[in-house]
């Protein structure tokens, strides 16, 4: 008998009902917390930000994703949300030559200070951010809610900038010339330009290059939202570019 109208409205409706909890199911949560500090010894040869003044080693602590490894850091994070932060990336450097003899390249491990990574506490996802004319060597970033305050470099690397870029925004939200810059192999990246300051309310941030009297600019808040997939994505980390 084909049933049809009513009848058969009502057994498809309980047919959905009966699958709503495999269609719903709570996605699983995701665990991300930091590993004890430990130190390292730290590579000043070769590392593009430079040693910190009487810096001879490292500290350095695990990220971690559901209880597994995924990247290590350096120096201490900043919420920018109540789920989203962001911490500087570790690296571990192959520093070996390929004259060196096998049990010689086992030794050639070097720890250098990397990029910053955004992280999503509840869908696990680690972000790897490229800041406008961030330059390891001179760039000293200080975080103020979605905004980064340091000094950049130029691509022609001539010019000292004043930079503020914000999260999701392609363009920075600040760049003005503040000295012309020479490389020098021997400064460290606090005397080329001093850790910027922020002001909450008027919303000011001050730049110290060396050398120069301190540049303070106004910031104008933008409308920018930092967007938080709310999905459960258990994708690689992935390049997000800012400028």
């Amino acid at each position: 008998m084909r049933l049809g109208g009513k009848s058969g409205l009502v057994i498809g409706l309980m047919g959905v009902l009966a699958l709503s909890p495999f269609c719903f199911a709570a996605r699983k949560p995701h665990t991300v917390f930091f590993g004890a500090v430990k130190t390292v010894s730290y590579s000043k040869e070769g590392d593009p930000s430079g040693a910190l003044a009487g810096e001879d080693s490292l500290k350095i602590r695990a990220l971690l994703v559901d209880g597994q490894v995924k990247e290590w850091t350096t120096g201490g994070a900043h919420d920018v949300t109540d789920r989203t932060f962001v911490v500087r990336r570790a690296i571990r450097l192959n520093d070996s030559l390929p004259t060196d003899k096998p049990a010689a390249q086992k030794e050639h491990w070097v720890w250098q200070r990397g990029p910053w990574l955004m992280v999503d506490r509840e869908t696990g996802r680690i972000t790897a951010l490229k800041l406008p004319d961030y330059a390891p060597g001179v760039s000293q970033v200080m975080w103020f809610r979605d905004y980064a305050a340091y000094c950049g470099l130029t691509a022609s690397g001539k010019s000292l900038y004043a930079v503020v870029a914000q999260l999701t925004v392609r363009k920075p939200v600040l760049s003005k010339k503040l000295n012309e810059y020479t490389p020098d192999s021997a400064a460290s990246p606090e005397a080329v330009c001093g850790d910027p300051e922020w002001q909450r309310d008027p919303l000011r941030v001050t730049f110290h290059p060396a050398g120069k009297d301190a540049a303070t600019y106004q910031i104008v808040p933008g409308s920018a939202v930092l967007v938080e997939d709310s999905g459960d994505d258990d994708a690689p980390a992935a390049s997000a570019q800012t400028n």
